[in-house]
């Protein structure tokens, strides 16, 4: 018997990004897992950061830990400097004569539109780090059945599921009417656009059309990957905690008219962090459904059943075991701890100056909740890196039984 087709979901959520890779790099430590042998995810979606972190494990896919500490590494090496850097000339639509003179020297389509950070950074890390040849060779060679990264279509605003397929697998299709699959290769174009953010980042353009972050729309891929073949599925989340619903009459005297940057991390919040827990709850309660449904149908009851299913939403359901890894420490407050012991020790500037400084004053998430998102440097990932690699060690047992057939080590 072969071994069960792990898939991967990795959800957005800017810097915090980090913490997937400590989860990642917790995993291939638990299973024991060395640069020779099969790899661990065959089939990988992701959107926003999530895209950057899946294309890398794809790209690595030739080996059995997918080199997630070289990942780790490269995350650590990050700088504020060279990845946080505002553009007023992008605030204001215009394109630095610099980049305009290397886009076209690379014969590269300008992105779109106004953008407070400028890009340069993030683009020319993908672009280095990410050897596309060899995610094109682990597809082709069908160790990883399936890629999937998305993105919001700007013009329709439609989520569409860019797919890069392994001979012979199809991904099975979707009636949903906001989503739409394309199958073509993957560059770092596509990567980078699921990963822009409206306003932080530029759009960017994909042939004709132009594309922004697909967390806005569809942040946790968990049904391509699915459709795509996977029989187990690693979901990894950057939020703390479930949502509850609070009572706004206890808190409404204690709160103050809040702040823009509030409002953007509260925002950032509700956009990229809220759906992963509703969707992992919708993945459970299904995966009950089915559960009664096998025990209470007859095989010819289940098949009339599967076939209503596969006419009105384009596949059958199936009960999917599910490994879910989010946060065990609150992030935003983590960030604003960070940013009290060491934003003095940057000179960035006068306006990440107040910026850094109003959320590392605050003891809550407020600020915090966006600095979380926005701190793209080395300390701050290895922060949050350690944290994943903690979680992912409190559960080795856990881990070792779902991928249980795929051992690596005693």
């Amino acid at each position: 018997m072969s071994d069960p087709i792990v898939g991967l979901v990795l959800s957005g959520g800017g810097a915090r990004g980090a913490y997937e890779v400590g989860v990642l790099a917790g995993i291939a430590q638990a299973m024991g897992a060395k640069e020779t042998g099969a790899p661990l995810f065959r089939v990988v979606a992701g959107t926003s950061v999530g895209a950057i972190n899946g294309a890398w494990t794809v790209a690595h896919a030739h080996r059995g830990d997918h080199d997630f500490e070289a990942l780790a590494r490269i995350w650590n090496e990050l700088s504020l400097r060279e990845h946080l850097r505002v553009d007023l000339a992008g605030m204001l639509g215009w394109s630095s004569p610099l980049r305009w003179l290397r886009k076209k020297a690379q014969q590269e389509p300008e992105p779109l539109g106004r953008s407070v950070l400028n890009p340069v950074g993030i683009e020319e890390l993908v672009q280095r780090a990410i050897p596309f040849p060899s995610l094109y060779r682990n597809v082709d060679s069908g160790a990883v059945r399936a890629f999937i990264v998305a993105a919001l279509h700007v013009g329709t605003g439609v989520t569409t599921l860019f797919t890069e397929l392994a001979p012979g697998v199809a991904l099975a299709p979707t009636r949903h009417p906001r989503r739409l699959s394309r199958k073509e290769r993957i560059t770092a174009d596509h990567v980078l656009a699921s990963a822009a953010i409206p306003a932080l980042f530029p759009a960017r353009r994909i042939g004709r059309s132009h594309f922004v972050d697909g967390s806005l729309r569809f942040n946790t891929p968990i049904a391509p990957v699915i459709r795509a073949g996977a029989e187990k599925v690693v979901v990894i989340s950057l939020k703390h905690e479930a949502f509850a619903v609070p009572d706004l009459e206890a808190v409404a005297g204690e709160e103050q008219y809040p702040d823009p940057l509030f409002l953007v991390g509260k925002l950032f919040n509700a956009l990229l962090l809220d759906p992963v827990s509703y969707d992992l709850q919708v993945l459970d309660g299904l995966n009950r459904v089915m559960g009664v449904l096998d025990e209470t149908l007859s095989p010819e009851e289940r098949t009339r059943f599967d076939q209503v299913l596969v006419e009105s939403r384009g596949s059958a359901y199936r009960r999917i075991p599910t490994l879910a890894f989010e946060p065990s420490e609150n992030i935003s407050l983590l960030a604003g701890q960070y940013l009290a012991a060491h934003h003095h020790e940057w000179d960035l500037g006068r306006f990440y100056d107040w910026m850094l400084g109003k959320a590392a004053a605050k003891s809550a998430t407020w600020e915090s909740d966006l600095a979380s998102y926005l701190l793209f440097d080395g300390g701050w990932a290895e922060t949050l890196i350690a944290l994943g690699r903690r979680d992912a060690n409190a559960r080795r047992d856990e881990i070792r039984e779902f991928f249980r057939g795929q051992m690596r080590a005693p």
